[in-house]
């Protein structure tokens, strides 16, 4: 253990410890009382801890708080901060209400086990009172705890959990407190890959934001939200579903990225057995994509996530260059099928050999790697710009080295072309439609759907300039 960087969280504890106006309530599931062990450690702790409780018997659990399917979920520790808090104004605010204001930190975790390697992450939260006799704000976290023997999982979850409860209550800025997350503890030990912040102290805070900073400040790889803006952990939306992935810049989206989409449901609805509700369609943003014109554009990046949210899209922001690095993330939440839908210019770059360099095993590393679970790419045609002919998958033309191994997916179905399609989309291009939207060239509005013009121009999204002739 890195005694340098332990001084660090004992430090954070034990101002905390001294900070007369703090006063809560530990509840930790799952792994242990790591958190509040860290406050009982430094000392003085008794001015701030009401009560520390870890119920690990599933029918205690179940009696305070309400039987449940899962126990390290989110609704779980919702419960349980709702319960802890709601004991604690009841049984110390008519004594203590005018000096302190009060908190409550819950847990509850799956850490590594010492039968099975089974997905060590668990849920956190915060409920605490800005001001004395306040309404309470709250923050809420998912970890994926990476370490791999049990001891050093808890050592992480209880200095990651000081981190949470340092942040809510001396950072005013919630992107500061995400940036202390990590805070002595090194990103390959822990990721947070949902957070949530609600209550008056955040008012202003758009949780789209907040996800995105989790990915730009490297808690993260990839985070996720639904078409209403709620902030989600990704198993809450892909255990045990189909998934199909659309990669774009989305700057805005057109026809064409809808028909790729309905083209690529089509081919899934037609397998045998195949359910619309067993179907995800997610639209992915890569980092990458957002900082292409050098830094984070807020206002660019919720213009493009409020049009996906008003066509009903979930959302993935990711920093998956590699489309095999894509894959392998999709695969650990579902052993359904995954699908990547791309244009014919996105599979060529997939066969071209100079993105795998860094790789030793080159391009067949790659493909293995991305095609180990069963992926499929579903690509749309394209129309050659001099002929005009259509060019769809397996006619696309690879290097020569390459052509066998390109015939092979294309036999077993590893890539399949887009046979339902409308040709006249197949000449929208995004840049294009941008272009004339900023030129006040009218013609952009057919070529997206009513209400992403209709929003366009409500908002003003993307520089958008009123026709000349309006």
């Amino acid at each position: 253990m890195n005694e340098e960087m332990d001084v660090g969280t004992n430090k954070k504890a034990f101002q905390i410890n001294l900070d007369v106006k703090r006063y809560g309530t530990f509840a930790e599931i799952g792994a242990g009382q790591e958190v509040a062990r860290r406050f009982f450690q430094v000392g003085g702790a008794s001015g701030t801890i009401a009560k520390t409780m870890s119920a690990y018997d599933m029918q205690f659990s179940d009696a305070i708080y309400g039987a449940t399917d899962r126990y390290v979920s989110r609704a779980r520790l919702q419960t349980m901060l709702d319960r802890e808090y709601r004991l604690l104004i009841e049984r110390l605010d008519q004594k203590m209400g005018d000096e302190r204001t009060f908190f409550v930190f819950a847990d509850t975790v799956a850490a590594r086990s010492f039968k099975e390697h089974n997905e060590s992450h668990g849920w956190l939260g915060m409920r605490f009172q800005s001001e004395t006799r306040s309404e309470p704000s709250q923050i809420i976290i998912h970890v994926r705890m990476l370490d791999e023997a049990n001891v050093d999982q808890q050592e992480a979850l209880g200095i990651i959990g000081v981190n949470l409860i340092y942040g809510a209550f001396y950072f005013q800025q919630p992107e500061k407190l995400i940036a202390s997350l990590h805070e002595n503890l090194p990103s390959e030990r822990i990721q947070v890959d949902m957070i949530k912040f609600s209550g008056p102290a955040y008012e202003e805070v758009d949780n789209r934001l907040m996800s995105l900073q989790l990915v730009s400040q490297g808690l993260t790889d990839a985070v996720m939200f639904t078409a209403n803006g709620e902030s989600v952990q990704p198993a809450e939306i892909l255990h045990k579903k189909a998934i199909i992935v659309e990669r774009g810049s989305f700057r805005p989206v057109t026809y064409a990225t809808n028909d790729m989409l309905e083209g690529a449901r089509k081919i899934f609805l037609n397998q045998p057995g195949a359910k619309e509700e067993d179907l995800v369609v997610l639209m992915e943003m890569t980092l990458e994509n957002l900082l292409s014109e050098g830094q984070l554009n807020h206002a660019d990046f919720l213009a493009r996530v409020d049009i996906l949210g008003s066509l009903g899209r979930t959302v993935l922001i990711s920093k998956f260059g590699e489309y095999y690095r894509l894959a392998g993330y999709l695969s650990r939440y579902t052993n359904q099928m995954v699908a990547l839908v791309m244009g014919i210019p996105s599979l060529h770059e997939i066969f071209d050999e100079k993105y795998y360099l860094n790789l030793e095993g080159g391009i067949l590393e790659a493909l293995g790697r991305m095609f180990k679970s069963g992926l499929k790419l579903f690509v749309y045609p394209i129309e050659d710009e001099e002929t005009g002919e259509l060019i769809t998958a397996p006619q696309l033309a690879v290097a020569p080295n390459l052509h066998h191994l390109y015939q092979y997916l294309i036999e077993n179905r590893f890539i399949e072309g887009i046979a339902d399609f409308h040709r006249e989309y197949l000449k929208i291009f995004p840049p294009d439609v941008l272009a004339k939207m900023r030129a006040g060239d009218s013609t952009w509005e057919c070529m997206v759907l009513p209400e992403v013009s209709r929003m366009i121009k409500a908002r003003e999204f993307f520089g958008y300039r009123r026709s000349v002739a309006a």
